[in-house]
């Protein structure tokens, strides 16, 4: 199993960047491989992703979230297997830093040789910086979900 650990630090409070975290129908402005993102209930998403050539779909169950702190999710059918969490960290009033690890198995030649070579790495680097950009740039968030799910 690879595994994708990287960091940015955002220009707006952690529960700014907590609350748009929590609008998962909104990753495929700032997440270059999701074409669409479906919640259908408070822990249940559904996906579509696409990266080079290959499409994929699947649900993914959140098993833990407290506000302003952390987000952890697994796969759940289709086709791809991974878990991940994103954590928040208050640095100041207005910066905080944003976290995500991401544990995934690498499907294929293509997917095998590109976690060999750091292209996931480098893919959740990029969609870090695209979150920034997209938070930073609307000063607010989009909406908030800030219920709580234990492990």
């Amino acid at each position: 199993m690879a595994q994708i650990i990287e960091t940015i630090d955002v220009d707006v409070p952690v529960s700014t960047a907590y609350n748009q975290w929590t609008q998962f129908e909104s990753f495929p402005h700032f997440l270059d491989e999701v074409e669409s993102i479906t919640q259908t209930d408070e822990t249940h998403t559904h996906w579509k992703v696409k990266v080079g050539p290959v499409e994929r779909e699947f649900d993914a169950e959140i098993t833990e979230q407290h506000p302003d702190e952390r987000v952890a999710w697994n796969s759940i059918g289709g086709d791809t297997e991974h878990a991940g969490v994103v954590t928040f960290h208050k640095l100041s009033d207005t910066t905080s830093r944003v976290t995500v690890q991401l544990d995934w198995e690498p499907e294929g030649f293509l997917e095998k040789v590109g976690s060999l070579v750091g292209a996931g790495s480098h893919a959740v680097k990029k969609d870090l910086k695209n979150f920034k950009e997209f938070i930073e740039k609307q000063g607010s968030e989009t909406g908030a979900w800030r219920g709580d799910v234990e492990a």
